[in-house]
């Protein structure tokens, strides 16, 4: 049976007006009215409805956030640095995965729109523009993580994923590295096609004839990687990349498990690798990987604050945030 706020205020003998005040202005409320309160919430069990409270209140006190891959470590950093923003401000996050499906996607962003969240951070993998138009036509606003807003109609917070791209490119190139794959995909991700084009610039403009080819991958995972590696493995060594630029740190270690593990290639002698995002893993891999570093933490923390400050003031012109990547040079690709 459901307790009600009237079931409270019967048992406290008390008016349902004070048991309000007890749980919304309980400095309005005398001690002894406090005290007989709370003992018939404890008594029956009463949990309050935040949600119909926030209906009421027409303010939420929940955000929601919507990762592209729930899986990476990478959006695991972000989701905690967005969330310690939030809970400074006594807010809640609802965190929901795509799984990079356009359907999941679809289906979090109705959820959330149920719920009449305070705002949303989205790593979007479809294309979402209507539905977040309806968010906001709703007072609902969004920012993308991880996406940089060309035409500026939503907020975003980004690295450089074309300079990124360029960053590991150019330091395979220093490495003496002439034969590169790019290994990476879905191709319809923003993300990986940003870094497969800061690459390329690396190789055409580069001071020696170089070749970048492109091993493409179903996703984003160690298992693609790994399903990579096997895929260059099964090439005469004459015919294999001597280094190899993947999409992130993910796709990195499979490729890491299936050279060194499976085809005992030496790496970097044979084959230097290069990874993205500078996930915690990286620096603990078997052969310490060389990462593009984005500042996940960082990211998080700044889109919430935008994200808070639009549902604040509604009005306030969209803004896009883009950091700088760092190439940090592990084991992988070897000394200078």
């Amino acid at each position: 049976m459901s307790i009600s706020i009237r079931d409270v205020a019967t048992l406290a003998g008390v008016s349902v007006g004070t048991v309000s005040n007890v749980l919304n202005r309980p400095d309005a409320v005398s001690a002894s009215s406090i005290k007989r309160v709370n003992s018939a919430i404890e008594e029956l069990g009463y949990v309050r409805n935040d949600a119909a409270r926030q209906l009421r209140a027409g303010v939420s006190t929940t955000v929601g956030f919507l990762a592209l891959d729930g899986r990476n470590p990478f959006f695991a950093d972000v989701v905690g640095g967005a969330e310690n923003e939030a809970t400074a401000r006594g807010l809640a996050l609802l965190h929901g995965n795509s799984d990079e499906d356009a359907a999941r996607e679809t289906l979090y962003i109705d959820l959330f729109e149920q719920q009449m969240v305070r705002g949303l951070l989205i790593a979007p993998f479809g294309d979402v523009t209507a539905r977040l138009v309806r968010l906001r036509a709703r007072g609902i606003p969004s920012v993308l993580i991880d996406r940089f807003s060309g035409d500026a109609q939503f907020s975003s917070v980004s690295v450089d994923s074309v300079a990124g791209g360029r960053l590991a490119a150019e330091h395979l190139l220093e490495r003496g590295r002439r034969r590169l794959a790019f290994v990476g995909g879905g191709f319809d991700i923003r993300q990986v096609t940003d870094r497969l084009a800061g690459a390329r610039s690396a190789v055409e403009n580069g001071a020696h004839p170089a070749a970048l080819e492109v091993v493409p991958t179903h996703a984003l995972t160690v298992d693609e990687g790994v399903a990579a590696g096997r895929r260059l493995l099964a090439r005469d060594r004459a015919d294999r990349p001597d280094a190899v630029f993947a999409a992130n740190d993910l796709l990195a270690l499979g490729l890491l498990q299936s050279l060194v593990v499976d085809g005992r290639m030496l790496v970097p002698d044979e084959i230097a690798v290069v990874g993205f995002d500078d996930i915690p893993f990286a620096a603990a891999a078997a052969v310490p990987l060389t990462s593009v570093r984005q500042p996940s933490a960082l990211i998080g923390g700044t889109a919430m604050r935008i994200l808070l400050d639009e549902a604040d003031d509604p009005g306030r012109p969209t803004r896009q945030t883009v950091f700088a990547p760092e190439l940090v040079a592990r084991a992988s690709t070897g000394p200078p």
